[in-house]
């Protein structure tokens, strides 16, 4: 019985950290879409994408607490990896006159990273990290309830 009850705690845990990298991916995702129509960075999106990650795992995923908070700071980190290398990704295809997938398939995550991490500023590393703590943050604070009118 023992043995079942920990092994249903490790998918349980297993599970809500594929649901957080899940949601950093959607949100780097989205956050690519944005970087593309303005068609400039905008690294300072890692407070907002940070806040509405802390938001999501806090109120779905995980209770708050230093759960929630790691899962808020990583999910974080992962949307800015993964918006910088979708970005890498989309100057090969549009250099090379490739689609975006092809670029995605014939470059490979070692190169997308390795470019991803040549175009980092140290200004882009400060907004993500703020935007790690300020998830790590949000995501350990209570959730308040409202109590309804009398």
């Amino acid at each position: 019985m023992c043995l079942r009850m920990s092994a249903r705690s490790v998918l349980l845990h297993v599970f809500t950290l594929f649901i957080a990298a899940m949601l950093g991916l959607a949100a780097g995702a989205i956050w690519m879409v944005a970087t593309l129509y303005l068609r400039r960075p905008l690294p300072w999106l890692a407070l907002p994408i940070g806040m509405l990650l802390a938001w999501v795992i806090r109120h779905g995923v995980r209770a708050p607490g230093a759960g929630a908070a790691l899962l808020g700071a990583l999910a974080t980190v992962l949307a800015v990896v993964y918006v910088n290398m979708l970005i890498a990704a989309a100057k090969i295809a549009g250099a090379m006159g490739m689609g975006m997938v092809d670029a995605l398939r014939t470059t490979g995550a070692g190169m997308l990273w390795q470019l991803a991490q040549l175009a980092l500023t140290p200004m882009d590393i400060a907004w993500s990290i703020a935007g790690a703590v300020l998830a790590a943050m949000l995501a350990l604070r209570p959730v308040r309830r409202r109590l309804p009118p009398r």
